[in-house]
């Protein structure tokens, strides 16, 4: 939690890494990385990677880092897109989470392959599955090194719930809600006390949270089927996740907001909402649009309805990159098991090394701006079981149309009972 890094693990970093990520790679790529190298690394949200660039640099001072961040997966995609369509325009470095990912596993031949720069032995640094998924499908490409994954829990705010007369300790509070249903029912007690803060942030958050955990408990696809068809109006996971959000939207539990959007961040400085479905990787969020405001008033808990999880993301090399090879570094050094303990540190993106996340300071990690919240033992209890989810390459396109109805119900601009049929003829839309 932007913390930087101690100086034991600088040194670590320093001495270990600079091993680790020496040159390997292939230098036969039209690389100019021998004199000094600018690289630029375009992510979004809250990667944790600010002291990192700072180590690398120092352990590699014929290279300059410049990262490039917007707040949002929404605002990072059209800019994405723009660079892999006309092939210019991005960063020697690009983070692809894992609603972007398909598409662009699709274009594998516009990113570097990975494996042609020492990555091929890596594999043992990564859970499983988070390593499959940057791997193409014939196994010859590796197209982008995982980086965190998103161990879902209740991000909640300790001094509202007690002014509704709610209970404040993190143990007590996930007692509350086993189920949505439960959920729904206490938020429903809390705004009968607080009727000025709304019980969630938006209808994004829900539907998000749900999908992917109904889906995982379930056929492992959401809106795609695995042969890319779109099965929103026919997968049972979809539906459930979207009754249980639209109920929400029904009983105005929400504030009809979006994660990291301008107004979303605004709200996290008043008493607007009192909760949040909260990725590990939310919690960098909330303390950086927070700030002095929230610090002490957050908190964590588990999360209704069993495990979950939300959001995750790998660091590619597009082609378009004049420094292959110094970037394909760059990107080992911040995926490694170090570089992961470094940016849990800095913003609580939950490691997908195995060796990262047992790393005392991850696995003993207590979040003092959430009120010390024990983040590495509550987290890491969720890693083992999340079960990954399939996405088609149209996702997020779907995700976000639906996404639109459904705060539309919350805004009274569509009625709660043509939801449904309206959410089939947007995502048949948004997939085309």
């Amino acid at each position: 939690m932007r913390r930087g890094l101690s100086t034991a693990m600088a040194a670590v970093l320093v001495g270990s890494l600079a091993v680790a990520c020496g040159g390997d790679g292939d230098d036969s790529k039209g690389d100019s990385d021998s004199g000094p190298v600018e690289l630029t690394v375009d992510v979004f949200g809250a990667p944790g990677y600010d002291a990192l660039y700072k180590q690398y640099e120092q352990s590699h001072p014929n290279v300059k880092i410049k990262q490039r961040k917007v707040d949002n997966l929404d605002a990072f995609m059209p800019r994405i897109q723009q660079w892999m369509a006309t092939g210019s325009g991005a960063g020697d470095v690009v983070m692809l989470e894992e609603g972007i990912l398909p598409l662009y596993m699709q274009q594998a031949n516009k990113f570097v392959n990975l494996f042609d720069y020492g990555a091929r032995d890596l594999e043992k640094n990564f859970l499983p599955w988070k390593w499959k998924m940057g791997v193409t499908q014939d196994g010859k490409q590796l197209v982008g090194l995982g980086t965190d994954v998103g161990p879902l829990a209740i991000c909640y705010r300790k001094d509202l719930f007690k002014k509704a007369g709610l209970p404040t300790d993190r143990e007590k509070v996930s007692q509350l809600w086993t189920t949505w249903d439960d959920f729904l029912a206490t938020g429903q007690k809390f705004q009968e006390k607080v009727p000025k803060t709304k019980w969630m942030d938006g209808a994004p958050a829900i539907l998000r949270a749900t999908v992917l955990q109904e889906a995982g408990a379930g056929p492992g696809y959401s809106y795609f089927d695995r042969q890319n068809n779109l099965v929103f109006d026919s997968n049972p996971a979809v539906k459930k996740a979207f009754d249980t959000t639209l109920k929400f939207e029904q009983n105005k539990l929400t504030a009809d907001l979006s994660i990291f959007t301008p107004p979303w961040q605004t709200a996290l400085k008043r008493d607007t909402f009192a909760t949040v479905p909260c990725p590990s990787w939310m919690l960098g969020g909330i303390k950086d649009f927070s700030g002095d405001y929230g610090k002490g008033k957050w908190d964590v808990a588990t999360t209704p309805g069993g495990a979950g999880y939300w959001g995750g993301s790998w660091l590619a090399v597009p082609k378009q990159s004049k420094h292959q090879k110094a970037a394909a570094e760059l990107v080992k050094f911040l995926t490694s098991p170090e570089g992961q303990v470094g940016a849990f540190k800095e913003a609580n993106v939950f490691p997908s090394s195995p060796q990262a996340a047992q790393d005392p300071a991850v696995a003993g990690a207590k979040n003092e701006y959430f009120n010390n919240a024990p983040v590495g033992q509550i987290f890491g209890s969720l890693v083992a079981s999340v079960k990954p989810v399939y996405l088609g390459p149209k996702n997020e396109a779907v995700r976000a149309a639906v996404e639109n109805v459904l705060t539309s119900v919350g805004q009274g601009r569509v009625k709660p009972e043509d939801a449904w049929e309206r959410s089939v003829k947007e995502a048949e839309r948004a997939a085309r």
